[in-house]
């Protein structure tokens, strides 16, 4: 008999240590996602050459934790209102003033050289007149220019800190096109 309760309680051991085991896993995955990294879906032409429709990034939600975004990073931010996730790059940041003036964008009066090789803005939108950003606040543009509804358009607007979840770093799929930025 002392075998039999034995086997039980190995058995049962067992039992509860994979429960746990399981148990560990599903709240460390869940951590990872509420505060470290989360799959973003690309869901228009906004932001093409870099980033295409239905492509899959991660992002990484915690380093705006310790620092501020910088200009071109490309970020997932909550659109007020709808609450739909946008992927967009940074281009103007707390404390300046953006302008957009024949297909130029200007910092604080400074034409800034777009180091991504990107089409010029046509459309000025909101940032034909100069655009002073408060503490907190992004101006942020799509790579495709000419389809990017970003900053320039009221609908969108400046990009509260508060409303940014997080910075693309890799683009996973497709796997052909996996790139680290």
């Amino acid at each position: 008999m002392g075998r039999r309760r034995k086997r039980r309680s190995g058995i049962a051991g067992v039992l509860l240590e994979t429960g746990l085991f399981i148990l560990a896993v599903l709240v460390l995955a869940f951590l990872l996602s509420r505060y470290v990294v989360e799959r973003v879906e690309v869901h228009n032409h906004s932001m093409e050459h870099t980033l295409e429709n239905n492509d899959s990034v991660l992002i990484d939600k915690i380093s705006y934790r310790f620092r501020d975004p910088k200009r071109f990073d490309i970020i997932v931010f909550r659109q007020s209102g709808t609450g739909e996730e946008l992927v967009k790059r940074v281009i103007g940041l707390p404390g300046e003033t953006v302008q957009i003036t024949d297909g130029v964008i200007y910092i604080d009066g400074e034409d800034i050289s777009d180091t991504e090789g990107l089409d010029a803005p046509e459309y000025a939108g909101l940032a034909a007149s100069p655009v002073k950003l408060s503490s907190g606040e992004y101006f942020v543009l799509g790579d495709n220019r000419k389809e990017s509804i970003d900053s320039r358009y009221e609908e969108v607007g400046t990009v509260a800190s508060t409303r940014i979840t997080g910075r693309v770093f890799i683009r996973l799929l497709p796997v052909a096109r996996m790139k680290l930025f």
